[in-house]
């Protein structure tokens, strides 16, 4: 990789390298590796346990994993990216980070890295001659956690705390000026494509949304990135940055939504027939999203506090519905130009795993696709108030759902399928032993 050595040797002033892959709960596992290793490490990797990509939001090793002592707790071979190096910029050393992922020694991919689930899935698209354009939008809090409780950090610029709602406020944003200037500046030296940035409704909550584009794998990658930099550089600005599902009670919570469509080998959109509805392929897609939406919902709500954001009127989606232009629905179809027909795939907390959601929400509708499964009729008006099949309202019926589901295998290999499962059901037991405000502190920072 010819590329990532003319990195480093462009950015004589690094120091040290962080190698990191990510686990199945979206956390960054790796090494810290001085700079005079790293052409090694470039060309022939790093190597740790494969249950290290199978740990609990701990940190803990899965008591039943096939991976830890029935293997042996066996190595695997952990390869640079195509993404490369790209510099941390919340750090005070100049210091690089090679993101790296996981394969067996004789070069198979490992089946429980979550980039290699979205990869696969990817594949499936290409081998039909099909690319996804994908979009998320990242919701976030900056959050005062230096006292008992969680609460808005105040104005850097008047010192005051505002308690209230702030959507669209652009004295929200340029409040905290300083801190979106240093992070515009740094999501362009990291290569992330940030767009627009607002005001979101819950005080000191912010959304950002990166950009469209032909490549799944680098939106996903730019949206673990994005969360690893938010949280780092607002430590740096002296407040804390989370993302997690519901850090209070009585605010909105944060979501990640998805927008996607799907080009053709002829680069055009597959969803669009010149109308405001949209094609019959549309719709094909939306049905897979929505047969696999109770069963997927693990992955779009995988902890215990997601599942406070999925109430009724607090801006997440309950019911298993589409819509066209209406925020209430799970699945929306934005308006717009025909051209830019898409999908909105409304229900993923921002404390999901981003290679697992998109990995979930194109593989579901890449089984519509295939299958031509018929959707049915788009809802109007509030979905809140319609009798709809509901998304699982806790984490054990959601577990159950996404354990017993029939589609899922289509979309995910049975490797990770079990070691996801594992994973939330040990978190599921050992949650049931913290408090609400241990497991808030908890969070805040993890996911």
């Amino acid at each position: 990789m010819t590329h990532v050595k003319d990195w480093l040797h462009d950015h004589p002033d690094v120091r040290t390298i962080r190698v990191a892959a990510v686990d199945l709960n979206g956390q960054a596992r790796g090494k810290r590796v001085p700079v005079r290793f790293a052409d090694k490490v470039a060309s022939e990797g790093t190597r740790f346990p494969f249950s290290v990509l199978n740990l609990d939001i701990w940190g803990e090793d899965i008591d039943d994993s096939p991976l830890v002592f029935d293997a042996g707790d066996r190595d695997g071979v952990l390869l640079p990216t195509e993404r490369g190096y790209m510099p941390m910029p919340w750090l005070d050393a100049p210091t690089a980070l090679l993101p790296i992922w996981m394969f067996h020694e004789d070069g198979r991919p490992f089946d429980g890295d979550p980039r290699h689930a979205l990869a696969a899935v990817v594949a499936r698209y290409k081998a039909a001659g099909l690319t996804p354009v994908v979009a998320t939008e990242l919701e976030f809090y900056l959050i005062d956690d230096s006292g008992r409780t969680p609460r808005v950090p105040p104005s850097p610029r008047s010192g005051k705390r505002r308690t209230g709602a702030e959507t669209l406020a652009l004295r929200a944003l340029d409040a905290f000026d300083n801190f979106f200037t240093d992070l515009y500046e740094a999501c362009e030296a990291m290569d992330i494509s940030a767009d627009t940035a607002i005001s979101e409704a819950g005080p000191g909550q912010f959304e950002i949304n990166l950009m469209h584009g032909p490549d799944a794998m680098k939106a996903a990658d730019d949206a673990w990135f994005f969360k690893l930099l938010v949280k780092g550089l607002a430590r740096k600005h002296g407040v804390a940055a989370s993302f997690m599902a519901k850090p209070y009670d009585q605010f909105s919570g944060n979501g990640m939504h998805t927008h996607f469509s799907v080009l053709d080998a002829d680069g055009r959109n597959i969803f669009d027939d010149g109308t405001a509805e949209g094609s019959d392929r549309l719709r094909h897609a939306v049905a897979g999203c929505l047969t696999a939406l109770a069963d997927e919902t693990l992955i779009f709500a995988p902890h215990a506090n997601s599942y406070d954001r999925l109430v009724p009127e607090a801006h997440a989606p309950t019911g298993i519905a589409w819509a066209y232009e209406n925020r209430t629905a799970a699945i929306r179809i934005p308006s717009g130009s025909p051209k830019a027909r898409r999908i909105e795939h409304r229900v993923s907390g921002g404390d999901v795993n981003p290679y697992l959601m998109i990995a979930a929400v194109l593989g579901a509708a890449l089984v519509g696709l295939e299958d031509k499964i018929d959707a049915p009729d788009p809802i109007t008006g509030n979905a809140y108030a319609l009798e709809l099949e509901q998304i699982p309202q806790t984490w054990e019926a959601a577990l159950q759902a996404f354990e017993e589901s029939q589609i899922l295998p289509r979309i995910f290999s049975a490797e990770l399928i079990r070691n996801y499962v594992l994973t939330k059901r040990q978190e599921i037991h050992y949650m049931a032993e913290l408090s609400p405000d241990e497991q808030v502190e908890l969070y805040l920072d993890t996911v």
